[in-house]
């Protein structure tokens, strides 16, 4: 079946990022396009198979406000039995996307003279006008925490999964640096034991045999995981019954570099033991 990727959500979140990303996976990639042209150009390249398997389209808050508001009918409208729509958003905070735009000499498109919104108001009305279509997307990646090369990765990854099944994304994470925001799941490990106050541990990661001994000679990080994996098993499932593309999980501790990675790697062996296809994100790591 033919894919049609919608990708969308704040300016400056990273969407140039994603599109150029797809591209290199041999999207035919459009950007900018007006929502009310979406039908037709599902139309289109529903009639010709052979040229557009893959399509990637860019939408964001220069179309029109009435044209977000009929985003969800458009999408209603196009032929679900030949062309299979994903739609990802993606989102910052506020304070991330205003450090980026005054590191940049780009405008805000609500902050240009037609608008004149400074850019604090048009950042802020931005994510109220486009909140109708986050409710819609498939998946919401936060890029708040994400550097350039971790954003294209985790496409990457994502994009190379089949979509026949929901996709599973588990990461960890530090605490200190925040909860991922597009976690469906999280998950604190920081009332394991620590192997950051063994001087031998101190600068491995959960990845390290020596980290992962430490661990699973605990019996508490045993009955953690154990209830942890139970958990993701029962729910996932019902996930995908619920015709849910993507699922986050993320799990955290302190660091983000010893507990939550040994039960990353651990979660991802025992989900992969069951058939259920998932991908691994280390934050604070890659």
């Amino acid at each position: 079946m033919q894919q049609l990727v919608i990708v969308t959500g704040l300016s400056g979140a990273g969407k140039s990022v994603v599109l150029r990303s797809l591209e290199d996976m041999e999207f035919y990639c459009v950007d900018n396009m007006p929502i009310n042209m979406l039908k037709q150009l599902a139309d289109h390249i529903i009639a010709d198979k052979a040229f557009y398997p893959k399509v990637a389209v860019g939408i964001d808050i220069r179309s029109k406000n009435q044209d977000l508001s009929a985003f969800n009918e458009l999408i209603e409208s196009i032929d679900a039995a030949h062309i299979k729509i994903r739609i990802i958003y993606l989102s910052a905070d506020k304070k991330t996307i205003l450090k980026r735009y005054s590191e940049t000499r780009r405008r805000h498109p609500l902050s240009s003279e037609q608008h004149n919104f400074s850019l604090t108001e048009a950042v802020k009305l931005e994510s109220n006008m486009m909140n109708a279509i986050k409710q819609q997307a498939d998946l919401i990646i936060d890029t708040s925490q994400l550097k350039t090369q971790q954003l294209k990765q985790q496409i990457w990854q994502i994009m190379s999964q089949p979509n026949t099944h929901v996709s599973v994304i588990i990461k960890s994470f530090a605490f200190k640096r925040g909860v991922p925001f597009d976690a469906d799941f999280v998950f604190d490990a920081r009332c394991l034991p620590n192997p950051y106050w063994q001087p031998e541990l101190r600068n491995l990661t959960g990845r390290d045999q020596a980290v992962q001994s430490f661990l699973q000679e605990d019996s508490v990080v045993k009955e953690y995981l154990k209830d942890l994996s139970y958990f993701c098993k029962r729910w996932i499932s019902q996930f995908e019954v619920n015709d849910r593309s993507y699922i986050t999980i993320a799990i955290g501790c302190t660091g983000g570099q010893h507990r939550s990675v040994y039960l990353v790697e651990a979660l991802h062996d025992f989900l992969e033991q069951k058939s259920i296809k998932n991908m691994i994100q280390h934050r604070e790591l890659d």
